[in-house]
């Protein structure tokens, strides 16, 4: 009898998890390539409703949730797709679509058993397929080379990339301030200027409150054949007095543990699932550390410069040039590095960090740094 009412009690204490659990719908995404297309499939585990908008080189999916869904995704290399972002409200979802055309149309169609969403992208006037025909089978891999995308090879490009966004918001300060929107408002200021001053192509990993996976950072600027690659973060801790800044390249070995929590922290913060077992994973690591391994000393200097400008235009405490595995660089095929430029977690910081002024000096500190870094690395 005693055995029963301790079984009871576990039932009771668990049934909560388990209730949630069984009210989440499964929702599944994956991209590829057709013969005259990129294609998305949604497939759900519940009936899907809804809605599809285009918007400049967007294409927006508004999906009605009644239930929360749990999200699972693969990397993916798509010609015209180049990612995919979430994010959410009171009853819905919203996969924001950035596609890798200035013009471009699409045909959707909704399918029962299994349910699905099938949307194909295309150039504008490409094909004559009518709308809300969709062509089912598909003929391409869509992780070939051909899928690459074409660039002008005459321009150089910089990626910046502003950390977090859509459903990851990163480390939050005391005030509410989301690191996800300071991260943006610096990179925007950070491409303004380079834009102003350098004859270079800029490019955001995101430019707008959306998901992009970290597989997907790191494929961008590979496909764009980035010169330099910048993550911007703001850092958090549970000590509310650690200060200042600090900028990282990649190493497997962190140069402390506090290195090494905050990569883990980076390198798990999303709420999205990937399907990709362990044992990849770990061949992806040391593929992707290798990818960066002819890079680590321009990383080092690119890094140094860039936190010696920190220093001087914020007069905030240097914490110095740190190495650590962040996911987030391991892919990156050129110098690359993240650069924490204070804590958010620190209410004094975090002020500084609302204020445009303060955005504005982050990113001209990282400006010169970068532009110190190019001075000494290209063939004149």
């Amino acid at each position: 009898m005693r055995n029963f009412k301790w079984i009871f009690l576990l039932i009771i204490l668990l049934s909560p998890g388990i209730l949630f659990l069984q009210n989440m719908a499964d929702l599944k995404i994956s991209v590829k390539d057709t013969d005259d297309s990129s294609r998305i499939i949604l497939e759900s585990s519940k009936s899907l409703s809804t809605s599809v908008e285009k918007s400049g080189s967007y294409l927006m999916v508004r999906i009605r949730a009644d239930l929360p869904y749990k999200i699972q995704r693969r990397s993916f290399n798509s010609r015209y797709i180049e990612s995919l972002g979430w994010s959410h409200g009171a009853g819905f979802y919203t996969l924001n679509i950035k596609t890798a055309l200035a013009k471009f149309s699409f045909v959707s169609s909704t399918l029962k058993a299994p349910n699905r969403l099938i949307i194909d992208i295309m150039p504008e006037g490409a094909g004559e397929r009518e709308k809300g025909e969709i062509i089912v089978e598909s003929s391409r891999d869509a992780y070939s080379d051909s899928n690459k995308v074409d660039i002008n090879q005459g321009i150089k490009t910089i990626i910046i990339d502003p950390g977090h966004g859509g459903l990851e918001v990163g480390a939050i300060g005391k005030f509410g301030t989301l690191e996800k929107e300071i991260t943006l408002d610096i990179s925007r200021k950070l491409k303004e200027i380079i834009e102003r001053n350098l004859a270079y192509r800029v490019i955001l990993t995101r430019d707008n409150d959306f998901d992009v996976s970290l597989e997907n950072r790191a494929a961008k600027a590979n496909n764009n054949r980035a010169f330099v690659f910048i993550s911007i973060h703001a850092n958090g801790f549970f000590r509310k007095e650690a200060r200042g800044s600090e900028t990282y390249f990649l190493n497997l070995n962190a140069t402390d543990e506090e290195a090494r929590r905050l990569a883990y922290l980076e390198n798990n913060s999303s709420e999205l699932n990937t399907v990709e077992g362990e044992n990849e994973d770990d061949i992806k690591m040391i593929l992707w550390d290798m990818a960066q391994a002819a890079y680590l000393t321009q990383s080092s200097q690119l890094a140094e410069l860039i936190q010696n400008e920190l220093n001087t235009l914020l007069g905030t405490l240097n914490r110095g040039v740190k190495q650590a595995p962040f996911k987030v660089l391991t892919g990156v095929a050129c110098p690359a590095v993240l650069v924490e430029v204070a804590f958010i977690s620190n209410p004094d910081e975090e002020r500084k960090l609302m204020k445009s002024e303060f955005q504005n000096k982050i990113a001209l500190a990282v400006y010169r740094g970068l532009a110190n870094f190019l001075k000494l690395n290209i063939q004149k």
